[in-house]
């Protein structure tokens, strides 16, 4: 895709609507959609690269309830013909067609590559990439798994969410302080991952989420970054390409400096 002049895309994601509580998560979605009006003037192209929700299900006939302003914003934007990708990530991979057929936005559930002014772009939310964290890969199988997904829906949604809420509040507490550690090119797996995927092909750009820590990382002696978009927990972190360099902002500058920058 070739950008029209003065057109930008932007890359965020990680907001984890719905935790710790709805005071908190409300507070959050309302700094979410006022980004997203902001951007949209210039937006050619909008990615949320995972993590939308703290947890999505969607039955049959019911989807979670809350986030009207965020999903009324995302349905405004591209009825007016900005597009909109999303990539599930852990918190929310249960999703089915209800983004597809109500707010006109595809759905992947693996990385995806694209192409903007010539520059090669590698998306994806990062959960399950790169070496290690085997338990966590044992259990994507098990939970993308089509009976386990049938099983969970045969649950009442009040039974069913409340054991998801407490999984996912299991999760923060065990990976809290971990994601405010970077572990250096050698101990962070996306980096490795990247890395891998640098041998078969040239990315300009590998994009992920789900690290929580925004990085932006040097590769392939600089002809290549490694941008992790951080969250809008802690960092309020995206990223913009303009159409010829990428790179990655918090909506605060007092929280630049916790930006992991490697030229």
């Amino acid at each position: 895709m070739q950008l029209p002049p003065d057109k930008k895309v932007y890359f965020l994601s990680d907001f984890h609507l719905g935790a710790p509580d709805a005071a908190t998560s409300l507070v959050r979605e309302k700094l979410v959609v006022e980004f997203l009006e902001e951007v949209r003037k210039d937006a050619a192209v909008i990615f949320i690269v995972g993590d939308m929700f703290d947890f999505w299900y969607e039955y049959r006939t019911v989807v979670p309830k809350g986030y009207v302003r965020l999903l009324g914003k995302l349905a405004e934007i591209t009825d007016s013909g900005v597009p909109i990708h999303f990539f599930v990530g852990n918190h929310d991979m249960w999703m089915t067609d209800y983004f597809q057929k109500e707010l006109n936005i595809p759905v992947y559930f693996e990385p995806k590559e694209f192409e903007f002014n010539g520059k090669q772009f590698l998306i994806g939310h990062g959960d399950g990439l790169g070496p290690g964290d085997h338990g966590y890969k044992m259990l994507k199988k098990i939970f993308r798994n089509p009976v386990c997904r049938w099983l969970f829906g045969i649950l009442p949604p009040y039974i069913g969410m409340g054991i998801a809420n407490f999984a996912s509040r299991r999760s923060r507490a065990v990976t809290g302080q971990t994601d405010e550690q970077f572990f250096g090119e050698k101990g962070e797996w996306l980096i490795t991952y990247s890395k891998e995927a640098l041998q078969s092909k040239h990315y300009d750009y590998l994009i992920f989420g789900h690290r929580h820590l925004p990085i932006d990382f040097s590769l392939n002696n600089g002809s290549s970054r490694y941008i992790n978009l951080g969250d809008w927990i802690r960092y309020y972190t995206y990223a913009v390409f303009e159409g010829q360099e990428l790179s990655l902002h918090t909506r605060y500058p007092e929280l630049e400096k916790k930006i992991i920058r490697q030229p």
